[in-house]
C-alpha cells in the first residue's frame, strides 16, 4: 500500500514565515484591550473616540448628588449651625434697630450688616459658614468614589466624566443655594414679624444681589475642595488642605498684604514723614489683598448692602468731587461697583473646576 503526501494542505498547516512577528501581534492585541477598556469608561469607542453627548446622564447624577446631600447627616449639621448662628445674628440686629429712633432708608439691608463695628453680624457668620459648607461637600466628591471602589462602575455606564463631574458640582452648588434661600426668607420673614414694615423692592433686589454673590462665592471654595478630591486619594488630607487654605486666607493674608505691598512698592519718605499713606504703596497693598476670595466678597457684598459706599479701594480727593453727602447710590451704580469682585469670583470658580476638570480627565481609573 502506498501512501501519498498532499503537499498543497500540508503548506496550509506549516508554521509562519520569516516575515510573521509575534511583537506585532501582541502589540494589536495590547491595542484591542486598551480599546476595550475606553469603551468601558463612559462608552468610548474603540480608538478614544467618544460616541454621543459628553453630557449624557448629567441629569441622573445632578438628582443623585443632590438627593444624597440635602439628606446627608454631614449636610444636615452644617443646615442647623447656619440657621442657629444665622437667627441669632438676625435677632441682635433687629433688637438693636428696634432701640434705635432715626429713620433709616433702608432698615431691612441692616438685618444683614447692622451700622456700626459690630463684630458678629449676619455677613460675618455667612463669610464663615458657608466656605466650611463649600467644603465639606466638596472635599471627597471624587477620591470618596475612588475608595469606595464605585467610580469604575460608574464609569461602566453610558456616563462620561465631564457628566460625573459637573453633575457633582451642580449639585454640591445647588444644595448650597436651596440653604441660602431658605434662611433669606426666614430673615426676611422675621423682619417683616419684628419691625412690623415691609421691605422695599430696591431692599429686596439688593438682598437678592447679596444672595448671587454668597452663590458665587461658594462655588470658588467647592471648586477648589473638588480639585483636592480629584489631586489626593485621601479624602482627610483633601479636607485638611482645603481648610487650611482657607484658614491661611482669611487670616493671614490680609495681615501679609501690608509688608509685602510695602517691599514690592517700598513707601516715600515725604508721606511718611507727614504720616501719609503712600498712595503707590496703598494700591499694591489692596491689589494684594484681593487675591483673597474672602476679600472679594467682603468688597462686594460691602458696595450691594450698604448704598453710601462710593469706592471699595483707596479714595482719593478726585474721586469725590460733586460727591453730595448722605446721597445713596442707585442699585444699577452699585452693582458697577462691585462687577470686578463679582467678575473676579466668577472666574476663579471657572479656573478651580476647569484645572480640577482637566486633572481628571487624565487620571487612570481602575476597577
Amino acid at each position: 500500500m502506498q501512501f501519498t503526501l498532499d503537499t498543497s494542505k500540508a503548506s496550509r498547516c506549516r508554521m509562519p514565515h520569516e516575515g510573521f512577528s509575534w511583537r506585532g501581534l501582541s502589540m494589536g492585541a495590547s491595542q484591542w484591550f486598551k480599546g476595550s477598556t475606553a469603551e468601558s469608561e463612559g462608552g468610548e469607542s474603540t480608538g478614544g473616540r467618544r460616541e454621543g453627548s459628553p453630557w449624557h446622564g448629567l441629569g441622573a447624577v445632578f438628582i443623585k448628588e443632590l438627593s444624597d446631600n440635602l439628606s446627608s447627616v454631614r449636610m444636615l449639621v452644617l443646615e442647623i449651625l447656619m440657621v442657629l448662628f444665622g437667627a441669632v445674628v438676625v435677632y441682635l440686629a433687629v433688637e438693636q434697630l428696634r432701640q434705635g429712633t432715626a429713620e433709616d432708608q433702608f432698615l431691612f439691608l441692616r438685618l444683614f450688616a447692622p451700622p456700626g463695628d459690630s463684630l458678629l453680624t449676619f455677613v460675618t457668620v455667612i463669610s464663615i459658614l458657608v466656605p466650611l459648607t463649600a467644603i465639606g461637600l466638596g472635599f471627597d466628591a471624587i477620591n470618596g468614589e475612588h475608595n469606595r471602589r464605585t467610580l469604575s462602575r460608574i464609569l461602566a455606564q453610558p456616563i462620561y466624566r465631564d457628566a460625573l463631574l459637573l453633575g457633582k458640582f451642580l449639585a454640591a452648588l445647588a444644595t448650597i443655594s436651596i440653604n441660602l434661600v431658605i434662611l433669606w426668607l426666614m430673615i426676611i420673614g422675621f423682619g417683616l414679624i419684628r419691625l412690623g414694615i415691609p421691605p422695599s423692592s430696591e431692599e429686596l433686589a439688593r438682598s437678592l444681589v447679596f444672595l448671587l454673590l454668597t452663590v458665587a462665592y461658594a462655588g470658588v471654595w467647592l471648586a477648589l475642595a473638588m480639585v483636592f478630591s480629584i489631586v489626593f486619594r485621601a479624602t482627610a488630607t483633601a479636607a485638611l488642605i482645603a481648610l487650611g487654605l482657607w484658614l491661611f486666607f482669611a487670616l493671614l493674608w490680609p495681615a501679609l498684604s501690608a509688608p509685602l505691598a510695602e517691599v514690592i512698592a517700598p513707601p516715600d519718605l515725604r508721606y511718611s514723614m507727614l504720616g501719609l499713606q503712600t498712595p503707590d504703596t496703598l494700591i499694591m497693598q489692596t491689589t494684594l489683598s484681593r487675591l483673597s476670595p474672602g476679600t472679594l466678597y467682603s468688597q462686594a457684598i460691602t458696595a450691594i448692602l450698604n448704598p453710601d459706599v462710593r469706592s471699595l479701594g483707596p479714595l482719593f480727593l478726585d474721586q469725590i468731587q460733586g460727591w453730595v453727602r448722605g446721597a445713596p447710590l442707585p442699585l444699577g451704580q452699585s452693582i458697577i461697583l462691585a462687577w470686578p469682585q463679582t467678575v473676579a469670583l466668577i472666574a476663579g470658580t471657572i479656573l478651580l473646576y476647569v484645572i480640577g476638570y482637566i486633572i481628571f480627565q487624565r487620571q487612570e481609573v481602575r476597577a
